[in-house]
């Protein structure tokens, strides 16, 4: 039981710095900060598609690797 769920663990966290990895960054640099805020004050709305997807998955990730962290934790 101790190998399955460390195993797991290993397997969620390499997946979460995949789809960390495969985002699309939010900005480029100081032009980026500056129309990032101007973007979020005028309520410009977020990009549908692969985008959407990869935040889910992460978010759904994320949570996995938590909850898998306790239960190794719990475990041993």
């Amino acid at each position: 039981m101790q190998g399955v769920a460390i195993t797991l663990l290993i397997v969620d966290a390499i997946a979460l710095i995949v789809l960390v990895l495969l985002q699309s960054g939010k900005s480029a640099g100081l032009s980026g900060a500056i129309s990032g805020g101007a973007e979020q004050l005028f309520g410009k709305q977020k990009a549908r598609g692969i985008d959407a997807v990869l935040q889910r998955a992460t978010i759904i990730a994320g949570v996995l690797l938590f909850v898998l962290t306790f239960a190794v934790a719990y475990i041993l």
